[in-house]
């Protein structure tokens, strides 16, 4: 395991436990986000770093039970959390690294991922991996529940020009990784960048 890895895996595997009671409002927003995906029923999803599986019911509710959900994610506190809030049941969850996917190329219609750009140790590279499951036409969704300017207020920061997440950025990496960007909303209650993979 590389030393970015062993970081995520740590820093997450220390909030695991309490995870979900330290954002308990954010039901909404993510419902809200699944929405945007347009997902249709029977459609394959993947919540890529899913987490405690926050994503995971409203994944389910959109794909109905002839859909396949996956949640994946590299640290084992926290889908042991998502178990433990009954969410395992909602999909098959896969203990794994989103830049090596142990799926078929193609394989998918769409990924959520929620909060998981900013722990990417290689952007490009991770979402280019992300393109590789996904059909042409699929859509990857890029969210948060609070904005970028919300986001580094949380952690006494403020926005730099470097972000990813800022719009020329996100458009250029989003670009050279088999993706088009569709849509952009960074407001104070979210924040969703919707793409679509390239042919």
């Amino acid at each position: 395991m590389s030393d970015d890895h062993a970081h995520v895996q740590e820093f997450f595997a220390a909030r695991a436990a309490g995870w979900d009671t330290r954002f308990p409002d954010d039901g909404p927003a993510y419902e809200a986000a699944v929405a945007d995906l347009g997902l249709r029923e029977g459609d394959r999803v993947l919540d890529a770093g899913c987490g405690t599986g926050r994503a995971l019911p409203p994944l389910r509710a959109a794909v109905g039970p002839s859909g396949v959900v996956l949640g994946a994610d590299l640290t084992p506190a926290m889908l042991e959390a998502a178990v433990r809030a009954g969410r395992g049941r909602e999909g098959r969850l896969l203990l794994t690294d989103v830049a090596a996917l142990p799926l078929c190329s193609e394989s998918l219609d769409a990924v959520f991922a929620a909060g998981l750009i900013a722990h990417l140790p290689q952007p490009e590279d991770n979402l280019r991996e992300l393109a590789r499951v996904v059909r042409p036409g699929g859509v990857l969704a890029l969210f948060h529940p609070i904005g970028r300017a919300a986001l580094a207020a949380r952690h006494g920061r403020r926005i730099t020009p470097d972000d990813l997440r800022a719009e020329p950025n996100l458009r250029s990496l989003l670009s050279a990784s088999g993706w088009r960007l569709t849509s952009y909303a960074d407001e104070d209650a979210r924040f969703l960048a919707l793409a679509v993979r390239s042919n």
